[in-house]
């Protein structure tokens, strides 16, 4: 497989990573050479405690950082953890009204008042019923003339923010994030994207068939997406098994793009017994 492309050259690659369990519980070490990088790695017993863990350290780095800049992912998986983090708010045990929000990814084209945009997925399903005011949060334009224009645009946005202090992120099942698919090359910065026939698949239970998913996105690249200070993965369910265990134990690779996440030095991923089944 090939290893990490031009992209993350600046980054430490190692020529080889030796596993090895940690006496911590929780915490898997990759030794390269005399440096050892922590990855963090928590197991709940089920998709809701996931969420609940997860909203936890949310809003322990919310109630730190009231004005936090929160990367957010779409889809299924977070959804759990959206709803708790708005529990949070109507009990006023934090206030999301200062936080500034970078969603991943946003399909390409689409209307972004579609009921299938994640424009409308977030804006239902977190940001109106969490108090985020409209200007705080950002999403990749799904309908636009000048794509290249647009990404540039919002990658200036995020600098402009001062960078993302906490990027939530799902899995593939065929390891990627946002909508960066394996391959020989990823790109560092946002950009349109094509998605991979098993993405199309996965993500065809939102539709009505799979003719009707998007075959392009908008995604963050996995350059923005490493510069966050702090990553937080989540995985529930059987399906997201094999993934996990190639980018948490796998080689460094840009055919399981989760993988360039060993690369960063603050990740903690959260699993569900399901989703750490491969992991031993």
């Amino acid at each position: 497989m090939p290893l990490c492309s031009n992209f993350i050259r600046e980054l430490p690659v190692p020529d080889a990573c030796v596993w090895r369990d940690s006496p911590i519980d929780g915490l898997l070490n990759i030794t390269r050479g005399e440096k050892v990088v922590l990855i963090r790695v928590v197991v709940l017993r089920d998709y809701r405690s996931l969420s609940e863990y997860a909203a936890g350290l949310v809003g322990q780095r919310i109630m730190r950082k009231p004005a936090a800049v929160l990367g957010l992912a779409s889809g299924s998986t977070p959804l759990g953890l959206y709803r708790e983090l708005i529990g949070m708010v109507k009990e006023k045990r934090i206030d999301l009204g200062q936080v500034v929000t970078f969603n991943l990814d946003e399909y390409y084209p689409i209307d972004r008042e579609s009921s299938q945009s994640y424009h409308y997925f977030m804006r239902h399903n977190f940001w109106e019923p969490a108090g985020i005011p409209p200007e705080r949060a950002h999403i990749p334009a799904g309908k636009v003339d000048d794509i290249a224009a647009s990404c540039l645009d919002y990658e200036r946005q995020i600098r402009r923010a001062g960078g993302i202090d906490l990027q939530i992120l799902g899995i593939g099942v065929n390891g990627h994030i946002g909508f960066n698919e394996p391959g020989d090359e990823l790109i560092r910065k946002t950009h349109l994207a094509a998605l991979s026939p098993e993405t199309i698949e996965s993500n065809s239970r939102f539709f009505e068939t799979a003719a009707d998913v998007p075959r392009m996105a908008i995604s963050m690249g996995m350059g923005t997406i490493m510069k966050a200070r702090e990553i937080l993965l989540l995985a529930s369910g059987s399906s997201k098994a094999a993934a996990i265990k190639e980018a948490v134990k796998g080689e460094l690779s840009t055919m399981v793009p989760a993988s360039l996440l060993q690369l960063h030095p603050r990740v903690t991923v959260l699993l569900d017994r399901e989703a750490a089944r491969d992991l031993g």
